[in-house]
């Protein structure tokens, strides 16, 4: 009666949500200070270079960009820097180095067993060091996009009154290619053993092909889904007409929308599920 009555009660399990703030609080600063994320700030950097450039050539009354004897006005031109440079380009590249080492990194340093020892589960590890990535990267990302909006669009006489909207939609907009890129390849790290070669593939060889066919398969990409989503206008002269033709078929906003929430939706779910089977070996 005594012994039951001095037991010190067990704790409880912490939830799944707590237990990935514990992680995504140790993980924050340490992703913001790792290698890679100077590394892929010197890459988000260079369109910051071009913007700074462009405006210094329009300062000295020298057209930017010119499209078959068109100027092209700033709106524009960082509507091309926003698709070219960040969506199709900087954003994937984001995903596949951060997402795909998510666990990846944790196995190689050896310190895996000290998480998954912890009385959290390991989902919460994935999860928490997911919600780490995603605060880095917009970190990085959405301060610099800012920066060359401010810098691009006032070239040619631009309002930045009028285009502020679309530049909170693109700043939602590149946090949600952050997050689908993130949680595909936090699910191909953690299912596959190359996961990298695996990421670049789809992002900059299948993505492409697909998206330059005629037909159903461009539906089994991401950016089929987030073009769907851009809302910068673009200029009507031929060039941008032709770029254009890429998104002829392109999906209402709200069938983007979903089809990108689902893909996370999954990705998340399955990278968990590897993480909660599989078994992790240590190279000695």
């Amino acid at each position: 009666m005594n012994s039951e009555l001095t037991a010190t009660p067990k704790r409880p399990m912490p939830t799944l949500w707590a237990s990935s703030l514990r992680v995504f609080d140790l993980s924050l600063s340490e992703m913001l200070w790792s290698r890679r994320t100077v590394f892929l700030a010197l890459i988000v950097g260079g369109p910051v270079v071009i913007a700074f450039v462009l405006r210094i050539v329009d300062f000295m009354h020298v057209p930017a960009m010119k499209v078959n004897g068109i100027r092209m006005a700033g709106p524009s031109i960082f509507g091309l820097l926003l698709w070219f440079l960040f969506l199709r380009f900087i954003v994937p590249i984001l995903g596949i180095f951060y997402g795909t080492s998510l666990i990846a990194d944790e196995v190689e340093d050896k310190t895996i067993t000290y998480l998954f020892t912890r009385p959290i589960s390991r989902s919460a590890v994935l999860l928490g060091k997911f919600l780490a990535y995603i605060a880095s990267t917009v970190l990085i990302v959405l301060p610099a996009v800012m920066v060359i909006f401010f810098l691009v669009v006032p070239i040619g006489g631009g309002a930045i009154a009028t285009a502020f909207p679309d530049l909170l939609r693109n700043l939602l907009l590149l946090a949600l290619g952050l997050c689908v890129y993130g949680g595909l390849f936090a699910a191909v790290g953690a299912w596959i053993k190359r996961p990298v070669l695996v990421g670049l593939f789809f992002a900059f060889g299948w993505e492409n092909f697909a998206l330059a066919l005629p037909g159903y398969l461009k539906h089994f990409t991401v950016a089929f889904y987030v073009q769907g989503l851009v809302q910068t206008a673009m200029p009507g002269d031929s060039l941008i007409s032709t770029l254009q033709s890429f998104f002829r078929e392109a999906v209402s906003p709200w069938e983007a929308l979903a089809t990108l929430a689902g893909v996370l939706g999954v990705a998340l779910w399955l990278a968990m599920r590897a993480v909660e089977r599989r078994e992790y070996v240590l190279e000695q």
